[in-house]
């Protein structure tokens, strides 16, 4: 019976890449001949190698666990190398030490000095650069105001590098950002998506950030959870009285009257017709209603009138 490689690294059959890599890491600083003085050190050295090369391979990897250890050697036949799985005979290199080398990024983990104590107590290598991650990536994203005033369900595809399993080269490929827009939310609302950015071996992903951005509106201006609506109204109307007629975000028509005199800084508040409110959405802002700026240019047109019949008559 062959050699089984998830035996010598201590892991079961289940293991991910992470915990191949973890045990790799643990049994080769264990077992190097520096650091152990074990007879056959060097034999489990290079054999701990071995089975990380096979492994950490896609494809070697899928050739082992179908036909073991004399099928990898041995090669099988091409027609049965489905899967990504090997079709010619494996040969490791030989050389454990050039296998550890780049694992550990070319760095001596014996040396004192590539050791460093964080603030956990843990010691780590101080060759290994530490991963950091890329800054946010931020998108606006425009919504119509009937979106938030609904709420909604968005897909966003996006196109990003992401790593090939050899952990070395990658590809772009498209992913679908898939979100909820809750009733009421505000023009500024971020939606994080973590660490979705292009990948890399040498980073972390960046989060992808879309910021909501509100669409100009035919009819109303929002402000917070309230709406504005400017009423287009005459001079003779505002002086006697009139209603006015507001087609809401949901389809219903309100008749508003409007019983005062209206002066060019006139609002009238409609309680509980504005926007949901995005941590109550039982309640609602408010629908105000202001007048068209047309009443201030009539209001003087009116006074230049008024000053220009005094003027006449004085010169009389």
């Amino acid at each position: 019976m062959g050699r089984d490689y998830y035996a010598v690294l201590e892991i079961n059959r289940n293991a991910t890449d992470a915990d191949i890599k973890k045990a790799y890491r643990r049994l080769a600083l264990k077992h190097h001949p520096r650091s152990s003085s074990h007879a056959r050190a060097a034999e489990r050295f290079t054999l701990l190698a071995e089975a990380y090369d096979v492994l950490s391979d896609p494809r070697k990897k899928a050739t082992f666990d179908k036909f073991g250890e004399e099928g990898l050697k041995g090669g099988i036949p091409s027609e049965l190398g489905v899967n990504g799985a090997w079709s010619s005979g494996y040969v490791y290199h030989g050389n454990a030490n050039e296998t550890f080398r780049q694992f550990f990024g070319g760095d001596n983990p014996f040396n004192p000095s590539s050791y460093y104590e964080d603030n956990t107590g843990l010691k780590s290598l101080r060759g290994q650069k530490e991963k950091l991650q890329d800054p946010p990536i931020e998108r606006d994203l425009h919504l119509g105001l009937e979106d938030l005033y609904y709420g909604c369900t968005k897909k966003i595809k996006i196109s990003r590098r992401v790593m090939n399993e050899d952990g070395h080269t990658s590809s772009i490929r498209d992913k679908i950002l898939t979100f909820t827009v809750k009733a009421g939310w505000n023009e500024g609302t971020r939606i994080t998506f973590p660490k979705e950015g292009d990948q890399g071996p040498n980073n972390i992903p960046a989060d992808i950030v879309f910021v909501i951005r509100q669409k100009h509106h035919p009819r109303f201006v929002r402000q917070n959870d309230d709406l504005y609506y400017t009423a287009h109204i005459s001079l003779e109307k505002a002086l006697t009285g009139f209603s006015v007629e507001v087609e809401t975000l949901d389809g219903r028509l309100l008749n508003i009257p409007i019983n005062d005199i209206v002066h060019p800084q006139y609002t009238k508040i409609v309680t509980g017709e504005g926007m949901p409110l995005a941590n109550n959405q039982s309640k609602r802002g408010d629908l105000i209603i202001q007048t068209l700026n047309e009443l201030k240019h009539q209001l003087k047109i009116l006074e230049f009138e008024i000053f220009w019949h005094k003027t006449d008559t004085r010169i009389e």
